[in-house]
């Protein structure tokens, strides 16, 4: 009788695991297998049915996959990573449900709908030695990824594992989302605290900014405590003028103590009480009520801080003492004019009006007539400035900007401020390389910098790299979750990326709060124009042309406008209309003419009008408008 054959074939294989699985069995074993499979029927079956795999096994706690395509199991993995973190921001860190992957490229044996042998095997083991939320490729399966999957990189070199004779290159992915496992309720193992806005008792609206600047700053101060972990101060600010208690504040923001308090300004006085609450037991860890003038507003600030930190038992660090104590100023009246410009300039940040946007500037440069040292003010100056250039201020020029993005770091050369502010000029000057550095820079700074993620992540989909953009605008979004600009700019990396999971979960919230914007602030070009490109594109074209004409209406010469109501008018099929507004753009505000450039090659709502001659013509004038230039 003939000895039957070994079928054998070459295949790529993805292992998956669930991170600490006994745990949660043992706090809910119900609760658990059933989060279990809905993970898999919500993301792991549509992403393998997406990328072209089989699920050849399924265990408790894993599973694995066949692929015909190495490419497409690494894709795999990497969306299956951000969706399920996309599905844990919901849940409490002890019932999150996180993966460790492994893929690897090799020769499988074949035994029904089953697969056995090394090509398994390694995969399994590189899964073992992933990271919670991270991937493990081999060499194998990297030789063949390395240029189109985009990703990062790290060579780990050759591993040892079990049961397989020679050693295996391993590769970690990177820019997958980072991930905390914690067997408590709170977002970290460190102590983890949230400083609610501290309440205005001036009795005075206006006075708005200093509770709120004392709120923001001693956020900052604590956020430089490594032992400590700090809620951002736009997860806390969702709490403002909302009857919480303590107790609800911690369980809504995942942690352990909350720091609240009142202000209240008179003359030259300022009272502040402040309380440290166990968000367990909301019982008060310690307290005290301080009645300084005003002079001494920062050695307050410091008494607070270091308060925290004592009751705590948490031991400083040299540096982070001196970071405490250290500040951009020691002048209280040009501290109160920076706040005061800090404050208007957070309400009409992106894009915002003139009017306001001059009046920040003001502002911020009264407090440097003060102190002419003030890096942050004139980071600030710099903010204002960049939206002000763009919008065509005629007195204002880039390199004015950039000046003062300098000065702020020639007198504090790791300000994250002043970092972004010049990543921001560059990018709206179109300098889309030099943006990218800068902004960069300022993220790794300051995680919880809102406004460098999101202009990193908009350079980034600017570029042609919408995989790149999508961490820092969903930190954005994190950060601010009720500011539609990070949504946009997401939304459209998600398309652009084929994501249409998180994408149809993502518009619906995007629509929402484009309504709420609108109906808020009726003649909002800005958010009109941003809903009426976002209307056509899901097919709404009544809805879309309605607010396009209240767009343009409202701010005629608004370039964010134009662009967008130009975008609109493609998508609902009227090219001429479209290339109007486009013309428009070109003609009449000619600083945006190279951030036009690049983004209308990479933006999807105009590739209907790409094949046609006139948009064209239109593309290629304004690339030798800018060859001639200086």
């Amino acid at each position: 009788m003939a000895e039957e054959r070994v079928q054998r074939r070459l295949a790529a294989i993805l292992a998956a695991d669930v991170v600490g699985y006994s745990r949660l069995m043992e706090t809910d074993e119900a609760g658990t297998l059933a989060m279990l499979k809905a993970r898999r029927k919500q993301v792991l079956e549509p992403l393998v049915a997406k990328h072209q795999g089989r699920i050849f096994k399924v265990t408790g706690d894993g599973v694995l996959v066949e692929f015909g395509s190495a490419v497409n199991a690494v894709q795999c993995a990497v969306d299956l990573q951000h969706d399920m973190a996309a599905f844990n921001r919901d849940q409490l860190d002890d019932r999150q449900i996180v993966l460790r992957i492994g893929v690897n490229l090799g020769d499988v044996m074949v035994e029904g709908i089953d697969l056995y042998g090394d090509g398994v095997n390694i995969a399994a083991r590189l899964e073992a030695l992933a990271e919670p939320g991270g991937i493990l490729v081999s060499g194998t399966a990297y030789d063949y990824v390395r240029s189109k999957v985009k990703v990062g990189f790290d060579d780990l070199g050759a591993q040892t594992v079990k049961n397989i004779a020679e050693p295996v290159r391993a590769y970690r992915v990177t820019g997958t989302p980072a991930v905390t496992v914690s067997a408590h309720k709170t977002v970290s193992d460190k102590p983890s605290i949230a400083v609610l806005p501290f309440t205005n008792l001036s009795g005075d609206p206006e006075q708005e900014y200093f509770s709120d600047g004392i709120t923001e700053d001693i956020i900052t101060d604590l956020s430089g405590v490594s032992a400590l972990f700090v809620r951002a101060r736009n997860t806390s600010f969702t709490l403002k003028d909302k009857a919480v208690d303590a107790v609800q504040a911690a369980r809504q923001m995942k942690v352990r103590y909350v720091l609240e308090g009142s202000v209240r300004k008179a003359g030259g006085r300022v009272r502040i009480t402040v309380q440290l609450i166990d968000g367990d037991t909301g019982g008060h860890i310690w307290a005290e009520r301080y009645d300084r003038e005003f002079g001494d507003i920062f050695a307050l600030q410091d008494d607070i801080s270091k308060s925290v930190v004592a009751s705590l038992k948490i031991k400083l660090l040299p540096e982070e003492l001196k970071s405490i104590t250290n500040r951009s100023t020691s002048d209280a009246e040009a501290y109160r004019y920076y706040l005061q410009g800090r404050s208007v300039l957070y309400g009409v940040y992106a894009l915002g009006d003139r009017r306001a946007l001059r009046a920040a500037r003001q502002l911020f440069a009264k407090a440097i007539e003060i102190d002419p040292g003030y890096a942050r003010a004139y980071a600030g100056i710099a903010d204002c400035d960049a939206n002000l250039w763009a919008a065509g201020e005629s007195e204002i020029s880039i390199d004015d900007v950039l000046a003062n993005s300098a000065k702020a770091l020639e007198w504090v050369s790791d300000l994250a401020e002043a970092h972004a502010s010049k990543g921001i000029a560059f990018y709206l000057a179109g300098y889309i390389d030099k943006a990218l550095a800068a902004l960069k820079r300022a993220t790794e700074l300051d995680p919880d910098l809102f406004e460098a993620h999101w202009y990193y992540g908009a350079a980034c989909r600017e570029a042609g790299r919408p995989a790149d953009a999508v961490a820092p605008l969903e930190r954005a979004v994190e950060l601010r979750p009720t500011d539609y600009w990070p949504l946009v700019v997401l939304s459209s990396a998600y398309e652009e990326l084929g994501r249409d999971e998180k994408l149809a979960a993502l518009d619906h919230r995007l629509f929402q709060s484009l309504e709420a914007e609108v109906n808020r602030q009726p003649d909002n070009a800005n958010a009109l124009a941003v809903g009426a490109a976002m209307f056509a594109w899901r097919d709404d074209r009544s809805r879309a042309e309605e607010w396009a004409r209240r767009a343009i209406v409202a701010e005629p010469d608004n370039w964010v406008a134009r662009y967008n109501v130009a975008c609109a008018y493609a998508a609902t099929n009227k090219p001429e209309m479209a290339l109007e507004h486009l013309e428009y753009m070109a003609r009449h505000m000619p600083r945006m003419r190279r951030w036009l450039l690049r983004i209308a090659k990479v933006d999807a709502q105009l590739h209907p009008l790409h094949d046609r001659q006139d948009y064209r013509a239109l593309m290629s004038r304004i690339e030798d408008e800018l060859a001639a230039s200086p």
